[in-house]
């Protein structure tokens, strides 16, 4: 992958492509699925999409934050929705279309113009411990100084894709115990696993207590009464753990449709998403 430089803040503070980044879309960014194989979907990068490095304190490394918004909509102060990545992607996979589909429900009047904002958690991260806090201490200060997200660089909403749906849900909690609950929710295909024998397998707590401590299914009542969205194919592997989830969180949108754990039922259900979270942020 070529080498990405840090955006300058010309042009008004609006977001503009750097060379590192031109190219990327002839590599075929696509959705990653949580086998750790990426999906490939062509995708040439335009003017509503921006992609910048940043040193993240909290991780110790640097990140790539991606920003997209309707086509001929200046994003500075549109609310923004974050959008957590799957296993073993990073966030220039969510790319692949969802610039499009803002555009889209946009121009056909279904949602307000907002901007969805994607950055690295790391490949196996389940979105806690270090990703956690980039999110929650350091986000923030990155969309304000750069004009997104309103006074403060306020995060409106949260979205995820497989393990990105497990760390959407949880940042949604952490948000609501921090007194600054955010307007909604949307998760596809997420990574919820009934057992820890399963979930073990994947490396990515400590132990079982750690994991019992921030799984979503043990903690729905944290959610509170957030307006909620879910996405899963009926015959993806997470079904089971989605299912129970709806359950008891009885969600605004239970979506189990035809479909399995990969690209084809992703690009399916993130229009649903995008039609799901805009009304919410208004």
């Amino acid at each position: 992958m070529p080498h990405r430089e840090p955006m300058g803040r010309a042009m008004s503070r609006r977001f503009v492509l750097t060379s590192g980044v031109a190219g990327l879309g002839a590599l075929g960014l696509g959705l990653s699925t949580d086998t750790g194989i990426p999906v490939n979907q062509a995708m040439p990068l335009g003017g509503n999409v921006s992609v910048e490095q940043i040193r993240s304190r909290s991780r110790g490394r640097r990140v790539d934050m991606v920003v997209m918004h309707p086509r001929g909509i200046d994003p500075e102060g549109l609310p923004v929705c974050l959008m957590l990545h799957g296993r073993h992607g990073d966030a220039l996979d969510l790319v692949a279309g969802m610039p499009t589909w803002l555009s889209e429900s946009f121009e056909r009047g279904i949602v307000p113009p907002f901007t969805v904002l994607a950055v690295d958690g790391g490949r196996t991260s389940y979105w806690h411990d270090d990703p956690m806090t980039m999110l929650l201490e350091e986000v923030p200060g990155w969309l304000a100084e750069r004009g997104l997200g309103g006074p403060g660089g306020r995060i409106a909403a949260v979205s995820g894709i497989s393990m990105g749906g497990f760390g959407a849900l949880l940042y949604a909690r952490r948000r609501r115990e921090l007194g600054d609950p955010v307007s909604a929710a949307g998760v596809i295909s997420p990574a919820l696993f009934t057992s820890w024998k399963a979930m073990r397998t994947r490396n990515a707590f400590r132990n079982e207590a750690e994991w019992a401590s921030l799984d979503p299914l043990r903690h729905v009542d944290a959610l509170g009464d957030l307006p909620l969205g879910v996405w899963c194919g009926n015959a993806d592997r997470f079904i089971k753990g989605t299912r129970r989830f709806i359950q008891r969180a009885r969600p605004d949108v239970a979506s189990t449709t035809p479909g399995r754990h990969n690209r084809a039922y992703f690009r399916k259900a993130m229009p649903e998403l995008v039609d799901f979270i805009g009304p919410h942020l208004a």
